[in-house]
This record gives structure tokens, C-alpha cells and sequence, in this order.
């Protein structure tokens, strides 16, 4: 059989009708004669001399390596070059508030050191429909400042649980109250020495320690203020001597370090309001143009103080003037919808 196989293929190449050699390549088109015209490449259409590399990188089946430089190139041919300036943000717009009320009272006589009064001033907070500073403030927040309070409470959230999240913020505020109960005892003539001696031994009175050393002449503590013409009122810590500069005093417990005044968010707003107040309330008879805020820490490390001589206490002013008008949109908004609301 295998000797028939060389026979077959002498009978085959002898015959006519069959041909082992190549033939010419035959193409099978289902296009006809007069089909038309091939559509031009958009690609093809382009400015080839002032785009020659980009072109050529789009038309050539293996593109060349991007890297960044080259795609920045190709931006900047595109659509020009990069503009660096970053569009200004809301909140750094020049403001100037409406409704301007003077931080100092020019009819407000100072007191002097010898007429230091024996018991510090000391008047409750009465509870009516006036907004608190506190309030004011929280109400008209940032967005800047909501979203990074809020990313904080998730995370402690997911670290703690709700429970634990709940327990947690109450013993920071037990332990601000405590603090605040603490130097109330220490600065007031009326202190008990046994339970001076006590607080001693909280971290937090441990470290304000150094800054205790230069407050003297005690005013007010834990008295509440009201700006008689702007319509708020806040309860202030303390109002003292500090380094002989009269200032409202505001002390303040965290857990991170705040070694400048710029990482206590709306603390000096907070401090200059009740300066503006004090400076209002016909209860005082004497007139504040300085600001402390004094950020002590569990841990008894040194606190950071941070003080607010006159100049800066105008320029906060400026601002809580801002945020105070803002409160006051927002209510008048709030109560026009609540009408509308009520048919609904």
C-alpha cells in the first residue's frame, strides 16, 4: 500500500485537471463594483503637522509608553497651559458685616487694680428666648467644620460602638465640668483649702499650673453676660488678670495638643463675644479688651495658652459679627417656611 501511494501522485501531477503548485491568492469580497467610496479616518482630518505626535501615537497599532510628561505635553497642546491660581474660596471673600456694633464701650470707664472687688462677680444664667453663644456658633458651622466633625464621630463610632461613643462624649464632658468646678474653687477667695489640695492631684489643674502663677485680681466666675443691643448671651468662665492685661478667660480641655490659636477653631469667636457683651451688660461696671485661651490636657503636660491682645480681639470680632448676622438669616428663613409648612 505504501508503494501505490508515490504511483498516485506521478498519475496526479500528469494529469491536466489537478495542479500541486501554488496558486495566486484569491480575495472574496460581498462588497460590489459600485459599492462606495471608503469613509476617511476622523483621525486622518487632524492638523498632522501641529499634532504629528499625537496623531501618531492614535493611528500606529502599538502606541508609544505614556508617561506623565508626555501627557502633560499633550494637555498643554490640547487645551494650553495649566492656570495654578485656585478659584477663591467662600469663606475667604472680603465680608464686612451689616448690622456693626463696637466691641469696646467708649462710655465704659476700666477698672482699676485697687478697686479689685473681694467677691467675684457671679450671676446666673437666666434661661429665656435670647440664643446663647454657644448655640449661635453650633448653628452656623461650616461646611468644612461639619465634615470633619462628622468623619470624627463615624470613626469613634466605628471604634467604640454607639454605646461606647455615648459613654465616651459623657465623660469628656464630666471631665470638662469637673475642671471648670476645680479652678472655680482655686481662683475664688471663698475656697475651700481642703478641696484646693484635692484638685491638685487632676491632670488638668496640674497643667494649667504655670498659668495660674500669672492670673491675679479675679473679677467674675462662671457669670452669665448679655450684649443688651445684639441680643445673646453666654456664661463665661472667668475674668482675671493675666501677665496684668484684664481678659476674658477661657480654659478649655482636649485630648491633642493645640499649640496655636488657629487649632481652636471657634473658641476666640466664642471668647470675643463675651467680651463684646461684658463690655454691654449694664450688671458690669468695667470694660474687657483682652482674651485667654487656655487649652490644658489630662495628661498634666503643660497647657498652651493663647493670648488675645486687642487688635486681634477686633479682627475676631469682625467675624463673630459674620456668623451672628448668619444665625439671624437662618431664623428669619426658618420661621417664613414654617407657615407653609403647617398647610401642607
Amino acid at each position: 500500500k505504501m508503494k501505490a501511494f508515490p504511483t498516485i501522485c506521478r498519475q496526479l501531477r500528469s494529469s491536466r485537471r489537478f495542479s500541486l503548485e501554488p496558486t495566486a491568492h484569491v480575495d472574496f469580497s460581498t462588497s460590489c463594483a459600485c459599492s462606495r467610496k471608503k469613509k476617511v479616518s476622523p483621525y486622518k482630518e487632524v492638523d498632522q503637522g501641529k499634532y504629528s505626535d499625537l496623531v501618531q501615537s492614535v493611528l500606529s497599532s502599538r502606541g508609544l509608553a505614556q508617561t506623565p510628561e508626555s501627557l502633560f505635553e499633550e494637555d498643554n497642546l490640547l487645551y494650553g497651559p495649566v492656570s495654578k491660581c485656585k478659584p477663591p474660596k467662600q469663606d475667604e471673600k472680603a465680608r464686612v458685616p451689616g448690622n456693626w456694633c463696637p466691641l469696646f464701650n467708649p462710655e465704659r470707664i476700666k477698672l482699676n487694680a485697687t478697686s479689685t472687688p473681694t467677691i467675684p462677680l457671679k450671676i446666673p444664667l437666666q434661661r429665656n428666648m435670647i440664643p446663647s453663644v454657644t448655640k449661635i456658633l453650633q448653628q452656623t458651622m461650616t461646611s468644612e467644620q461639619i465634615f470633619y466633625l462628622e468623619r470624627w464621630k463615624k470613626r469613634m463610632i466605628l471604634e467604640l460602638g454607639e454605646d461606647g461613643f455615648e459613654e465616651y462624649s459623657s465623660n469628656l464632658f464630666l471631665q470638662g465640668k469637673r475642671f471648670h468646678k476645680a479652678l472655680e474653687s482655686i481662683l475664688s477667695p471663698q475656697g475651700d483649702l481642703k478641696e484646693r489640695d484635692e484638685n491638685l492631684e487632676c491632670g488638668y489643674v496640674e497643667s494649667v499650673q504655670h498659668i495660674l502663677k500669672d492670673v491675679s485680681g479675679v473679677r467674675a466666675l462662671e457669670s452669665a453676660v448679655q450684649h443688651e443691643t445684639l441680643k445673646y448671651v453666654g456664661l463665661l468662665d472667668c475674668v482675671a488678670e493675666y501677665q496684668g492685661k484684664l481678659c476674658v478667660i477661657d480654659w478649655k480641655t482636649s485630648e491633642k495638643p493645640k499649640p496655636y490659636i488657629r487649632n481652636t477653631f471657634d473658641n476666640p469667636l466664642q471668647v470675643v463675644a463675651y467680651i463684646g457683651a461684658i463690655n454691654n451688660d449694664a450688671n458690669y461696671s468695667f470694660q474687657v479688651q483682652c482674651g485667654l485661651i487656655v487649652v490644658a490636657y489630662k495628661d498634666g503636660s503643660p497647657a498652651h495658652p493663647h493670648f488675645m491682645d486687642t487688635e486681634l480681639c477686633s479682627q475676631y470680632w469682625a467675624k463673630w459679627l459674620l456668623r451672628l448676622e448668619e444665625y439671624t438669616q437662618k431664623e428669619k428663613n426658618q420661621n417664613i417656611q414654617k407657615p407653609d409648612q403647617g398647610t401642607e
